[in-house]
């Protein structure tokens, strides 16, 4: 491997899945400026909307999640195409 490509700044890092608020931590270079305390100690905050915890293929639950009524305005939009 090429040497000097790869950063430096490894820190511990906490994510934080939104859908069902599971946290885990791991080494990230991510900025962020919000924190969370686990375990008595505060670590940089990292927000998922979905993680391996709740992601279907991992959990083998499907679910139509639709937060943003993303069919209807497919459905809207393409609707003129429709014969």
């Amino acid at each position: 491997m090429k040497k000097g490509i790869h950063p430096e700044n490894y820190r511990m890092v906490a994510f934080k899945d939104m859908s069902n608020n599971d946290v885990f931590l791991t080494r990230s270079t991510a900025n962020t400026k919000e924190t969370i305390d686990v375990d008595g100690v505060e670590y940089p905050l990292i927000k998922l909307e979905i993680s391996r915890t709740s992601h279907p293929f991992y959990t083998g639950k499907s679910k139509l999640v639709d937060t943003a009524g993303r069919i209807d305005k497919f459905k809207t939009k393409y609707a003129k195409f429709k014969k």
